[in-house]
């Protein structure tokens, strides 16, 4: 549900930004009516900054990968920071050049001075420490290789207490008008902690939180997991996701995919790796009120498995919210969820929908019929999610 009072939001980009801090405030921000505007110094609107993914692949330090492209809606120099409610900085190798850069340090410099919400991940809080505003003080986190540069610029480190890895880390931190996190892995709470700031009023028509199932399994698409997984998270939701043949706590591989240039169809690109939050076998239909099968090619293994099958017409019988991103709709399908249902598809899930008995609507955002949701492809998340919390009866207002 979109927002009464306008916000607005200043995403701050460069070449080899993080794509998962960049694209799941930048979604979840859209979806619930906040004007984002993306830019970049010495470049316009309509170019493109290159995104990359960071994980840790086996090897004892992460491992850059390069996925897609951003494609900026507005111009750096035409910026002021007045018209902003906060600036977004996501992590990633560009804030090394940026923080050189003596108009992008003046311009975080300015935010902090119009006591305006500053938002920075994993290695973006070196903005901080280049525009002096860590001096007295203020309680920070971010990568931990960070630490000394925030202690050597006056800042007070910061890290949540009984950790045995990155990934235990669910909490961030803000100080005044400073919010930082870790990186990627505590976006859930990130995302909370950036609405409560922008003032929003999160409110369910029920009185238990929505709960939600994802079905997922290697090569699930990357944002289209991420991006609804944390930004339910946010809103209280209780959400897993699960696969047939793993358990919780291991991993399944996502991907990411980039139209390039002359290209007819997306090029493919390995994405960061998704934890596994329960086990199979501890999953119970009654626990929840939606399932959500995002795209990719994990529907395909999907939908060769008896095991969701099942699970899927389990859902169906109990008349529970179905929703399905891009190549989703394959398992929706095979189970008989769509006959009789219109469906946001793109040109290649068209045949699809018919011959599962739907109706393929061919158009950019989302389709809700009835207690189903549906998205062309991840491009279409804003409008997704805003269907989707409507669905759960949850709603988001500033």
């Amino acid at each position: 549900m979109g927002s009464a009072v306008q916000k607005s939001a200043l995403l701050l980009c460069g070449d080899y930004m993080e794509a998962y801090e960049t694209v799941v405030p930048l979604y979840v921000l859209q979806s619930f009516g906040v004007s984002v505007h993306c830019v970049s110094p010495n470049r316009i609107a309509g170019d493109r900054c290159v995104m990359a993914a960071h994980d840790f692949l086996g090897l004892e330090l992460y491992t850059e990968l390069i996925v897609d492209q951003l494609t900026l809606n507005a111009n750096f120099d035409d910026v002021i920071p007045e018209n902003y409610d906060v600036v977004i900085i996501p992590g990633g190798r560009f804030t090394e050049i940026l923080s050189a850069d003596e108009k992008c340090v003046d311009l975080v410099a300015r935010f902090a001075a119009s006591k305006k919400l500053i938002f920075t991940s994993c290695h973006s809080q070196v903005m901080l420490m280049a525009a002096g505003i860590l001096a007295g003080g203020v309680k920070c986190t971010a990568f931990e290789s960070m630490k000394p540069l925030i202690e050597l610029s006056g800042g007070a480190w910061w890290q949540q207490p009984g950790i045995q890895s990155m990934f235990d880390i669910t909490d961030c931190v803000k100080d005044g008008n400073f919010v930082s996190t870790v990186g990627w892995p505590t976006l859930g709470h990130g995302i909370k902690l950036l609405l409560d700031s922008l003032g929003a009023k999160i409110s369910s028509l029920k009185e238990n939180p929505a709960s939600v199932l994802f079905l997922i399994g290697d090569y699930v698409e990357d944002y289209g997991i991420n991006v609804p997984f944390r930004a339910l998270q946010a809103l209280g939701c209780k959400v897993d996701a699960v696969t047939p043949n793993k358990k919780q706590g291991e991993m399944c591989a996502t991907v990411v995919y980039d139209l390039e240039e002359g290209r007819q169809l997306s090029a493919e690109k390995r994405g960061h790796n998704f934890p596994v939050t329960a086990s199979w076998d501890d999953i119970c239909v009654d626990d929840y009120d939606c399932v959500v099968v995002p795209g990719g090619r994990s529907p395909e293994l999907l939908v060769m498995s008896e095991k969701a099958v099942a699970l899927v017409k389990k859902f169906a019988e109990k008349d529970k919210v179905f929703a399905a991103i891009g190549q989703g709709k394959l398992l929706l399908a095979a189970t008989g969820v769509l006959k009789g249902k219109r469906c946001a598809s793109g040109k290649g899930m068209k045949v699809m929908v018919k011959v599962a008995g739907g109706e393929a609507v061919e158009s950019k955002g989302c389709v809700s019929d009835g207690k189903l949701v549906t998205a062309a492809s991840a491009s279409d998340l804003p409008a997704f999610l805003s269907n989707l919390t409507t669905a759960l009866g949850v709603s988001v207002l500033f």
